[in-house]
């Protein structure tokens, strides 16, 4: 593999050695938030979602943030590889005209024009998505506490200054500030602990919908945060990668009631030691993510805290599909697409729609190298996480 690398959990990699990996290990899939990063995974998504994983079919719980929220909504659609499709074209074409006299789009501008993509992107879908009998969706959003209750411009700013020192301290300190809140299919429970972090849980239906995927959406002072949405407590809600940027979550929580013995194949390859039909040991259900980087950080604020950016047991189920940095480094400017692209190519809209649409391109590597390992496994490939 040139492109991909892949990072095992010691549970996960247990599972890999005694198993292998089939569709129907799957228990979990977390979407990052991360804005333009994300679009480096969409082909990823369309193998995942619109081949590999309808060879089994077991529930699966997808759970998203920001950019990964749209994504998993996405996968919950019938017809998910075009959809897939349409989000990247779509993301890769928008476009936000600066007003005259102004450095930068106000954030009621960049706002309403991404409530209006939402709402031709998803219009007509809702149902089918709310009502997928395979796929349980989580949208992640971080609801403001106290002082970011409301969305004031200087209490605003008061606040995330407040959070900012607080999450330096001490992660669960953000509590304090901001709350986690996950609007989920209903009847769906949390596929993760919530111990590490205060969490509300609120039923997706067809009214709130889209205002929690715009709030998962909503970077503080670049969008405006989405107030009181249907169905959940009252307050300011903002992007969901602030309390969770790469779903660090307690996955281990579920452990226990995904254990199963395994039962007969339903697709080809190795499941045990005595073959496809081997039920001398029990089959843990994994956490595949395909992620943007190795690192699993917990918050949006805990970017620059790197000795936070460490694996932790939460993760001890999961296997990571990540793009290797030496790979990163052939890609259009040596990196994956980012919101500073807004900023250095504000200008140069085609210049900007070329260069993510090359890395796009480029990135079509990664599922075919997943799909190639998937055929023939190599453990050898397979590093720590």
């Amino acid at each position: 593999m040139q492109a991909l690398r892949l990072y095992a959990g010691p549970n996960a990699l247990q599972h890999l050695r005694q198993h292998g990996l089939q569709p129907r290990h799957v228990g979990v899939v977390p979407a990052a938030a991360g804005g333009p990063k994300g679009l480096i995974l969409g082909r990823l998504d369309q193998f995942i979602f619109g081949d590999w994983l309808t060879h089994s079919s077991q529930p699966v719980d997808l759970v998203g943030a920001s950019i990964g929220a749209w994504r998993m909504a996405t996968a919950c659609i019938d017809d998910p590889v075009p959809a897939f499709g349409r989000l990247e074209r779509g993301y890769i074409q928008q476009h936000y005209e600066t007003p005259p006299g102004r450095k930068r789009p106000s954030a009621d501008q960049v706002s309403a024009e991404f409530s209006a993509t939402l709402q031709v992107f998803f219009d007509g879908l809702q149902n089918e998505i709310l009502a997928n009998p395979r796929f349980r969706l989580h949208i992640i959003a971080a609801r403001g506490r106290h002082v970011l209750g409301r969305e004031q411009q200087m209490r605003t700013h008061v606040g995330y200054a407040g959070a900012f020192i607080a999450n330096s301290l001490k992660r669960r300190a953000l509590g304090a500030w901001m709350e986690r809140v996950v609007f989920s299919s209903p009847h769906a429970a949390l596929p993760f602990a919530t111990r590490d972090f205060p969490t509300r849980q609120v039923a997706l239906q067809n009214d709130n919908f889209l205002p929690a995927l715009q709030a998962s959406c909503s970077i503080p002072f670049v969008l405006r945060a989405v107030h009181d949405i249907p169905g959940a407590p009252r307050g300011a809600y903002w992007d969901g990668g602030i309390t969770d940027y790469h779903l660090h979550l307690d996955y281990q929580f579920e452990a226990s009631a995904l254990d199963s013995t395994a039962p007969a194949a339903q697709s080809t390859g190795t499941d045990g030691p005595n073959g496809p039909n081997d039920r001398s040991s029990p089959v843990r259900k994994l956490v595949l993510y395909p992620h943007f980087q190795q690192a699993i950080v917990p918050g949006w604020l805990d970017k620059a805290l790197h000795w936070r950016h460490k694996t932790s047991p939460f993760l001890d189920n999961m296997l990571v599909l990540a793009p290797a940095p030496e790979w990163v480094a052939t890609l259009p400017n040596g990196k994956l697409p980012d919101r500073h692209d807004f900023v250095h190519y504000a200008d140069d809209l085609q210049g900007r729609i070329k260069v993510w649409g090359n890395a796009v391109a480029a990135s079509q590597q990664l599922a075919d190298e997943f799909a190639e390992w998937l055929e023939r496994p190599d453990l050898s490939l397979v590093r720590p996480l």
